[in-house]
């Protein structure tokens, strides 16, 4: 058994399929099949429940991949140690991120790419509810997340922004200055909303349940962009953290009077001593 094949079977699991996973580690996929089967082999049992429309793990295989992680894990870190003496860090970091993506993320990468341009960093993309699994599975080394701090079992938070959600509507032929909006009237207008796995989704539902107020979602879109898009043309307004509205400079908004729909930004990651390159990742982001 080596690392390479621990690897393997770790970009099945997680891309769920051999071809996607040969297309991740830039190999052939008869190259992951038989590097798959060869360590079957070896343990005497198979890996992966294997069918014409999917692959899943088995038994063996959920208890194979956390202990697989944590010797890759291990292995990286003996390599961040040596590269950390001689005054250079490489590796790999896996970052976590929800749906929307936080906007402050992408200069503190850029920072850190200027520093250590050794270092890759992978973006996963994921629904907020599952990324504290991956976190502690070692699917991913941190995460940047609306996440409240309850659910944090097992994790370090540091809280990036907190902030209230605006209305974002199209712009006006005759500008003129934003008032405060209610949830009521909000409530009233055709909605461009996100899918419930997107925290933004699922903090302004809450709002509306906290104030009683019944809304119709119009459109629901899985991308920022095509939402802002919908409001520019006028088939309806959204509603979402000024954070993400700076994408939309033309887009007019208004702020709630009261019950405001809001999010916590939180950058997350396992309690403990970080891998040196995790480290720097951390300094970084603010």
């Amino acid at each position: 058994m080596d690392l390479r094949q621990m690897e393997v079977v770790i970009a099945v699991a997680e891309e769920g399929g051999f071809s996607a996973a040969a297309r991740r580690l830039h190999v052939v996929q008869s190259a992951i099949s038989s590097t798959v089967r060869a360590l079957e082999r070896e343990l005497g049992t198979p890996l992966f429940h294997r069918t014409t429309h999917r692959v899943s793990l088995t038994p063996a295989g959920h208890a194979f991949l956390p202990a697989s992680r944590a010797t890759l894990e291990a292995a990286e870190q003996a390599r961040a140690a040596v590269d950390l003496a001689q005054g250079e860090l490489r590796g790999e970091i896996t970052v976590g991120v929800m749906q929307g993506l936080y906007a402050g993320l992408a200069p503190a990468l850029a920072d850190f790419h200027r520093e250590h341009p050794r270092v890759t960093v992978r973006l996963r993309q994921a629904p907020v509810d599952d990324i504290p699994q991956a976190l502690r599975e070692g699917a991913a080394d941190l995460a940047i997340a609306a996440l409240d701090a309850p659910r944090s079992r097992g994790l370090t938070t540091r809280l990036l922004l907190r902030e209230n959600m605006v209305l974002v509507t199209a712009p006006a032929e005759t500008p003129r200055p934003a008032r405060p909006t209610t949830l009521a009237e909000a409530g009233r207008l055709p909605l461009v909303d996100f899918p419930p796995t997107w925290a933004i989704r699922h903090e302004v539902d809450k709002a509306f349940r906290t104030a009683a107020v019944e809304h119709t979602t119009t459109f629901e879109v899985n991308d920022i962009l095509a939402a802002g898009d919908l409001v520019r043309h006028g088939l309806g307004v959204c509603i979402m953290p000024p954070s993400l509205t700076a994408r939309f400079p033309e887009l007019p908004t208004r702020p709630f009077a009261a019950q405001a729909p809001s999010w916590t930004l939180r950058v997350i990651h396992p309690r403990g001593e970080q891998p040196p390159a995790v480290a720097a990742l951390l300094r970084h982001i603010r």
